[in-house]
């Protein structure tokens, strides 16, 4: 028995046979060409062929492991548009009379060595994303296939290290566990691991070699260690570990069906967080109170110009009827920042986190927020339909937002359009001067939702995707946490309920505090509901709030 350890990113047991999982290498060869402009053409067809790669594996993403997780394919989107890096593999094509895939050869490694050199650990990191890049171009060129992973039973996938559009081409119905020798606890493949409730260790230095394949282990997650070829009474002792967690989610399932009720009475909402109405199906199955985020940006990112009233008015229509009367809360366009389409022609930014983005583009730009609030108020006949305006920071903002609406409203009426008067309208709090004007943004507005992954970055003044940062970006400070609650008391005083729809609703350490809080709503992903609601059923807000 040979006994590994490494960094435990989700725990849990796993045991089965091992699978490793290697990287077809792609080995380029120049050859001169006479016809450069045919060359240039051929290479501006793969970068279109990349982009749509890249489009289908964010859509695939977002379902699988949540908007955050899906964030680094439009950073590859970005990298394959990126003008410095055509630029070099055109000025190589024509000055050197070469073919495309040497031209993109040599740029990827030459952008990925420059990345190398930087001090700056962060984007000494994103010279892995260049060559994820590069190898996605010189497939597209070759006509190759890039490798996937292939396996007719659940295996313990083994490798180097997993580049984020390895890990979400995977079947997951195929994987028990991720180990690699390489990455870390904020890797995409962790998210990953973390979405599909599955161990993984990472930096394990587990052999590689063709003789690891089919041979039995044991993957601990909660010690950090991988048992290979393990003897029979560890084998024992693991499988009865297994079990406990098999019976925990047979437990979990049966709690559908049942209230959001704490054992000294309170009760809470948990609804979930969805990106398009593919999510439904998961909505459904885990047996959620409503839908708490309807992200319908993603109806914009998938497509090549402004969708029309009458496409966005059926998908927000399918949500509302699918969802037979439940709550729907649909955030209105949430683009900018790290969520670019293309056709909204948006400057270029030194600090894009902190430009126009989200309402800012609605107040600015009203001829496309009115076309998306004409069908979300048209969808809102079918169901019980709310809307939510995100980044919000004054009350002069909402006062903005409320005229259009009535103007909208106006219109409706005017063509005798059915939709729901009474709808009810909320905001974001994403920032710390939303914090604090609650109360006087509570008197314009039904209700609030937090959006915590905003509000921690903008509180702490963090990149939340700056891995170099992590010692210093914490979710539990208790500046952030003195806000959360100035927040639901300020909702309460103005007259409008609060939930929270970020990340930290799903924050199980932290849900007795947000009941203790106030808090009326939970929205998480899908897949967090049951075990939530477990957590909720399982406290008791009295002896919480006793006990601090």
């Amino acid at each position: 028995m040979l006994v590994l350890e490494g960094k435990a990113v989700f725990e849990g047991i796993a045991i089965g046979k091992i699978s490793v999982y290697k990287k077809n290498e792609q080995s380029v060869k120049e050859e001169k060409v006479t016809d450069t402009a045919a060359e240039i053409i051929r290479y501006e067809n793969a970068r279109k062929m990349a982009a749509d790669q890249l489009q289908a594996l964010y859509d695939k993403a977002v379902k699988e492991v949540g908007e955050d997780g899906a964030a680094v394919f439009e950073a590859h989107q970005m990298m394959v548009e990126d003008g410095d890096y055509i630029d070099s593999v055109e000025n190589i094509i024509n000055s050197e009379s070469v073919n495309a895939e040497s031209a993109v050869s040599r740029t990827g490694e030459e952008f990925r060595q420059m990345f190398l050199d930087m001090e700056d650990e962060y984007f000494r990191g994103r010279a892995a994303d260049v060559k994820d890049i590069t190898e996605r171009l010189i497939s597209c060129l070759s006509g190759a296939a890039k490798a996937g992973f292939m396996s007719d039973e659940p295996v313990i996938v083994v490798a180097d290290d997993l580049a984020p559009s390895e890990t979400v081409q995977m079947d997951k119905d195929k994987i028990l566990s991720f180990v690699t020798v390489h990455g870390s606890a904020n890797s995409h493949t962790s998210i990953l691991a973390k979405t599909m409730n599955i161990p993984a260790i990472m930096g394990c230095p587990v052999s590689l070699e063709d003789d690891m394949n089919g041979r039995m282990a044991v993957v601990d997650g909660f010690e950090g260690k991988v048992y290979i070829d393990p003897d029979p009474d560890i084998l024992a002792l693991k499988k009865k570990l297994l079990e406990k967690e098999l019976e925990k989610k047979e437990l979990l399932e049966k709690l559908k069906g049942k209230d959001n009720v704490t054992l000294d009475g309170q009760r809470i909402d948990i609804y979930a967080n969805i990106g398009n109405t593919k999510d439904l199906e998961l909505v459904l199955k885990n047996d959620a109170g409503g839908i708490g985020l309807f992200r319908s940006e993603f109806i914009y990112l998938g497509s090549d110009d402004y969708p029309a009233e009458d496409e966005q008015f059926e998908i927000y229509k399918k949500v509302a009827e699918t969802m037979g009367g439940k709550k729907v809360i649909i955030r209105t366009l949430d683009i900018g920042a790290d969520k670019q389409a293309a056709y909204f022609n948006l400057p270029a930014e030194e600090n894009p986190a902190l430009g126009l983005r989200a309402i800012r583009i609605c107040l600015t730009r009203p001829e496309i927020f009115k076309t998306q609030l004409r069908a979300i108020l048209r969808a809102s006949a079918f169901g019980k339909v709310a809307i939510m305006f995100p980044m919000i920071i004054s009350v002069d903002e909402v006062k903005k937002i409320k005229e259009i609406v009535a103007g909208v409203k106006a219109e409706l009426d005017a063509e005798g359009r059915a939709y729901d008067k009474d709808i009810e309208l909320g905001i974001m709090i994403e920032t710390p001067a939303a914090v604090m004007l609650a109360e006087e943004l509570a008197a314009e507005v039904d209700f609030f939702s937090v959006g915590t992954n905003d509000l921690t970055q903008y509180t702490l003044a963090i990149d939340r995707q700056n891995q170099t940062l992590d010692a210093f970006y914490d979710p539990h400070h208790p500046g952030l946490l003195k806000m959360l609650k100035m927040i639901v008391d300020g909702a309460h005083k103005g007259g409008a309920w609060a939930g929270i729809c970020g990340e930290l609703g799903s924050d199980l350490t932290l849900t007795a505090e947000f009941l203790a809080m106030g808090y009326d709503e939970l929205s998480v992903s899908p897949g967090r509901i049951l075990p939530l609601r477990k957590k909720v059923r399982e406290t008791n807000v009295s002896e919480y709030i006793k006990e601090k």
